[in-house]
């Protein structure tokens, strides 16, 4: 049963009209930066911001405005969309909220009811909504995708994308490109076999379906021995990002299944730890890049893809950024996957090198083992599904890091019953304790050079940071820690300009818009989210 609580029938902004999202508004978002219409901003997913009120001249005449506190003690993930002053957001597990977005007076309140026992990974999170003419649209973790009247809050249609029971869930937000709603599925632990899907926006039907790991007859399926394809993972976590131009939406999938026992699945295990570029008319691929064959320390390949237009080695090119879980970074053709470059932006002993195809030399004796093995990166890896962003001012790809602290990686026997964990082991290491570790590393923001990955500068956290990051034109860049410590730095040299202490752990990424004359910015700690603007 889905429960609906109406706090105002029609959501108003602060003009008194509401406006729809048209598919011409979402190709052009980009010229629309008082808007925050997709999870990471624009299709190009670069979360950058041309807002620019807020700078490095006045950052410290920042305030707190106002405080929305979720009726939730999950993990609060969520990116929030505004759209002409309304703020759309999800409250964990699969909650939607229509706020003011200028004064956090709530509108109406849309409640999901979810089965009390539902498997996750990574607790019952839910990182944002898709929105599309008068329509929002929300995927959840019981396996059903959602569609609301952004004006009311009631629903349009629901329906069963796949069987929760089965270990499968829906944590991302979705993608709208044209009439279509992209999701994928998470629970590579529980040996789902992962897919993307796309569904009609107007009527929910399903009409095309991309397996992440694929089945007899397939491309790709020769990776897989035996019949581990039927467990194989490959889960989709995070949002992709689409090129109009070439009509291709790239998408990161998650780790092989059992994720650190390689032996009962032996071969390069495609399409996990990859890029994949699917035509989002019929979900065809197009080409694919495979970061960490046959992974066996669970580094997925779940990064938001960055797509960026810019000069490369004195071409002009199409390029998509890339810091992995595994520790490089890459740089990809992403009209054709041509492999550019990889470099290594975290201290990592799992590989020698890259060779010039693109694929890793593995050291020797890294892999997981029944006595245990030190590696670097930690199984939480060199960055995460935290949001990069990329400055087209500076010209300079930022990340979150997780520098110098590895994990322990066991080898067990995994045994496979439908709906619970499949992995084979658990790592000892996965967060770092700064008063017992002897190797407790550290969490950083660095700035590399779209073109090399050599590292330009850095801040260091005091200790690691799952927050995601977010850049404007005002040459500032905000980020936050797993202490509540939200900062804001400058882009050019990564100095601290203002920072305040949230009361609680940063797990998802800043994002800006503009109400009339004011620019706002928000962000969640803890439970809460906290929206700041120029004191007046």
């Amino acid at each position: 049963m889905r429960t609906l609580q109406i706090l105002a029938l029609a959501t108003a902004t602060a003009s008194g009209s509401f406006s729809q999202v048209s598919t011409d508004r979402l190709l052009n978002a980009e010229n629309e930066p008082s808007q925050w219409m997709t999870y990471s901003g624009t299709y190009k997913s670069q979360r950058f911001s041309k807002l620019d009120q807020i700078n490095r001249q006045n950052v410290t005449e920042l305030e707190l405005k106002w405080v929305f506190q979720a009726e939730s003690l999950d993990k609060f993930q969520s990116t929030p969309l505004v759209v002409d002053g309304v703020m759309y957001l999800t409250e964990p597990p699969n909650n939607v909220v229509a706020i003011d977005a200028a004064t956090g007076r709530r509108f109406w309140k849309y409640t999901h009811n979810e089965p009390t026992k539902v498997n996750v990974c990574c607790g019952r999170v839910n990182r944002g909504l898709a929105i599309w003419k008068n329509s929002l649209f929300m995927g959840t973790v019981d396996g059903r995708l959602l569609s609301l009247d952004a004006q009311t809050g009631s629903v349009n249609w629901d329906i069963t994308v796949v069987d929760y029971l089965g270990g499968y869930s829906i944590t991302l937000a979705p993608l709208i490109i044209k009439d279509k709603i992209i999701i994928g599925t998470a629970g590579g632990e529980y040996g789902i076999r992962g897919f993307l899907q796309a569904h009609d926006v107007r009527t929910g039907k399903k009409l095309w379906r991309f397996y992440t790991i694929p089945g007899p007859g397939e491309p790709g399926h020769e990776t897989w021995e035996g019949d581990s394809w039927k467990r194989g993972g490959g889960s989709v976590w995070l949002t992709g990002s689409y090129d109009p131009e070439l009509n291709l939406t790239y998408w990161g999938i998650g780790n092989p299944s059992p994720d650190w026992n390689g032996d009962v699945r032996k071969g390069d295990n495609l399409y996990s730890d990859s890029v994949i570029a699917l035509n989002p008319d019929n979900g065809k691929l197009d080409w694919y890049y495979q970061f960490t064959p046959h992974d066996e320390w669970d580094w997925d390949a779940v990064q938001i893809p960055v797509l960026v237009d810019r000069p490369f080695k004195g071409k002009q090119r199409k390029l998509i950024l890339w810091g992995n879980r595994n520790g490089f970074y890459y740089v990809l053709d992403r009209v054709t996957g041509e492999f550019l470059v990889a470099k290594a932006f975290v201290y990592q002993n799992w590989a020698k090198g890259i060779d010039k195809k693109g694929r890793p030399i593995r050291a020797p004796n890294q892999g997981p083992s029944a006595e245990g093995t030190k590696t670097y990166p930690s199984v939480q890896g060199a960055t995460n599904w935290y949001s990069p962003t990329y400055s087209p001012q500076t010209g300079l790809f930022y990340l979150s890091v997780w520098e110098s602290y590895p994990s322990t990686y066991y080898k067990g026997d995994p045994t496979y019953t439908r709906g619970n964990r499949y992995v084979g082991s658990l790592p000892q290491g996965i967060y770092p304790n700064t008063t017992t570790d002897t190797e407790p590393g550290y969490g950083a923001v660095r700035a590399l050079a779209p073109e090399t990955g050599e590292l330009e500068w850095e801040f260091k956290m005091a200790e690691v940071s799952e927050s995601g990051l977010m850049s404007t034109a005002g040459n500032i860049l905000f980020s936050g820690s797993m202490q509540g410590q939200f900062v804001i730095l400058d882009v050019f040299n990564g100095n601290l300009l203002w920072s305040m202490n949230l009361g609680g752990r940063m797990t998802n990424s800043p994002m800006t818009y503009q109400v009339e004359d004011s620019q706002f910015v928000a962000v969640s700690a803890g439970h809460s989210l906290f929206v700041f603007g120029l004191k007046d």
